[in-house]
């Protein structure tokens, strides 16, 4: 289950990157490039993604047997309101007609992307450490 949060994890991950990449080329619109086309793919990609995270994340906890347990739940709890603000913004983008460079390059500075992506490197940290603890022992 923890390989599945850090999948999960990997993909926005990968996408906020190639965001960044696609924010510094200057397009108008999606439809003019091959990076272009890949916006969107890259954004759904995220979007199905941090939707999971915010379903796998408390199943983690049960099934790993994380402890103390009321500690990760408070912490799920902040990240699956960041995943919700955060999904909120990509499904808002992606809803647009036309993606250009500038609207990916105010997303990329939304608060709440930022807040679910350090989210999601103080639980990849931890569940990686989690795991290599349990290898350990």
């Amino acid at each position: 289950m923890p390989a599945e949060i850090l999948e999960h994890c990997n993909t926005v991950e990968e996408c906020y990157e190639f965001m960044l990449a696609y924010a510094a080329q200057g397009h108008p619109s999606d439809q003019v490039s091959k990076s272009g086309a890949q916006i969107r793919e890259f954004l759904q990609r995220a979007a199905t993604a941090i939707a999971a995270l915010a379903e796998a994340c408390p199943k983690v906890v049960k099934d790993e047997r994380l402890e103390p347990a009321d500690k990760y739940h408070a912490f799920f709890a902040v990240l699956d309101r960041d995943a919700r603000d955060s999904l909120a913004a990509i499904d808002l983008v992606l809803a647009q007609s036309s993606i250009s460079s500038q609207l990916v390059d105010n997303l990329n500075a939304s608060v709440h992307l930022r807040a679910l992506l350090t989210d999601m490197f103080l639980l990849s940290d931890i569940l990686r450490s989690q795991v290599a603890s349990r290898q350990i022992r």
